[in-house]
């Protein structure tokens, strides 16, 4: 991927969750990647916060780009009017689209299958496997929970300390989008 258009990666719920903090951190999300002239890279629902922050890019003119499974296209409601629109034969296979297609990964508030997606990228960070930016959207202490399980597993020794710095936790989109413009001009400058 080239830097100078960067592509970000958002993880998220297919649905909106019980607060509004959730779907309107994920359309404040869509306006400020469209307005940084970024890219979205994300499951191609168009539902949950999936579909909020895809709608949110497109409302402000930003590029969109969706994967999204074949069983899940009636579920999560494909979203057949992105930039790019890829349906692939499973969900590793979306996992890794989207990975491969994205210069940083976020992952906003959701359940099981965010999860998934955030240990199978950190995993992969933690193997040197990529270096790319891993971000949680703490909106409203979602990610607390989870931050302290990390640390929790460093502390019992399942994880080397380092685990902890591959993730970024932000408290809202604004600070993400500081903190996203700084990792990837250092990825830039280190790529030259």
């Amino acid at each position: 991927m080239t830097l100078q258009n960067p592509s970000i990666c958002v993880f998220c719920g297919s649905r909106d969750g019980t607060r509004p903090d959730y779907p309107e951190a994920a359309e404040a999300l869509g306006h400020a990647l469209a307005a940084a002239g970024w890219q979205l890279v994300y499951g191609a629902g168009d539902v949950g916060l999936m579909g909020r922050v895809a709608r949110a890019a497109q409302a402000s003119g930003g590029r969109t780009f969706g994967v999204i499974p074949m069983h899940l296209l009636d579920r999560e409601v494909g979203k057949r009017d992105l930039s790019t629109f890829i349906v692939t034969e499973n969900m590793h296979e979306r996992k890794k689209v989207m990975y491969m297609n994205s210069d940083a990964i976020v992952v906003l508030p959701g359940g099981a299958g965010s999860l998934d997606e955030f240990f199978e990228v950190l995993t992969w960070r933690q193997l040197g496997l990529h270096a790319k930016p891993i971000y949680l959207l703490n909106t409203a202490g979602f990610w607390n929970p989870l931050s302290a399980l990390i640390h929790h597993f460093i502390d019992e020794g399942f994880a080397e300390p380092s685990l902890a710095a591959y993730v970024r936790v932000v408290p809202d989109v604004p600070a993400l989008m500081a903190d996203l413009r700084e990792a990837l001009s250092c990825r830039r400058l280190s790529a030259e």
